[in-house]
């Protein structure tokens, strides 16, 4: 497997971080500022667990990330950061009791990729049924005026994608992270504002 030894990638092993993933979302941060302490987020394909110990950061001691993958995740978390390994098209009992004990999110962030295959139709559909998982799930456990932050890569179906954010939530953006890499179709949805309603939120404002 080919490694990029840019700017980000040694920067990422600099600072200790598992992945120079970790800078696209500071970048996010940077920009739409979404992240502040105290908040509770959801990671989905946490691993190699950039983003978890990212988001970790921004929201402080008090805050909590959940993180969830098909992977195993090695990466050691500070105490707000539970990981765990599953599948987001069939949660374990475990997965479940977590984001109930959890929910409602402030954040829902989305960094899953499908493995590729090759075909680029295929690829595309793969990566469009992740990111209609994704959104459905942070539709059950956002609370309202949450954030929906999710990786896509542009196919066919994106425009419908994007139509069905913009009912769910006050603002979407596009926004390409400058540490994505230049051969990369990536791109990533920033929906702020989330419109439903659930039942009860504990948690800070």
């Amino acid at each position: 497997m080919k490694k990029y030894q840019d700017h980000y990638f040694l920067k990422a092993k600099q600072e200790n971080y598992p992945a120079r993933s970790v800078y696209k979302l500071k970048e996010i941060q940077k920009r739409f500022k979404l992240f502040k302490p105290g908040l509770r987020v959801l990671d989905l394909g946490a691993a190699p667990g950039s983003w978890s110990l990212g988001a970790a950061e921004m929201i402080g001691p008090a805050g909590k990330v959940l993180g969830l993958d098909l992977k195993a995740v090695s990466t050691a978390f500070p105490p707000n950061v539970t990981c765990l390994q599953g599948n987001i098209y069939d949660p374990s009992p475990e997965f479940k009791a977590e984001l109930q004990k959890h929910a409602p999110f402030h954040i829902v962030m989305s960094d899953m990729a499908p493995s590729t295959t090759g075909s680029r139709s295929t690829d595309q559909a793969r990566s469009a049924a992740l990111i209609e998982e994704a959104l459905s799930l942070a539709r059950t456990c956002l609370r309202p005026g949450g954030h929906f932050i999710v990786k896509f890569f542009m196919g066919p179906d994106i425009q419908a994608f994007a139509q069905a954010l913009r009912q769910d939530f006050a603002s979407v953006k596009a926004f390409k992270p400058n540490s994505s890499r230049s051969e990369s179709f990536e791109s990533f949805y920033i929906a702020m504002g989330f419109k439903s309603l659930p039942p009860h939120d504990p948690g800070p404002t």
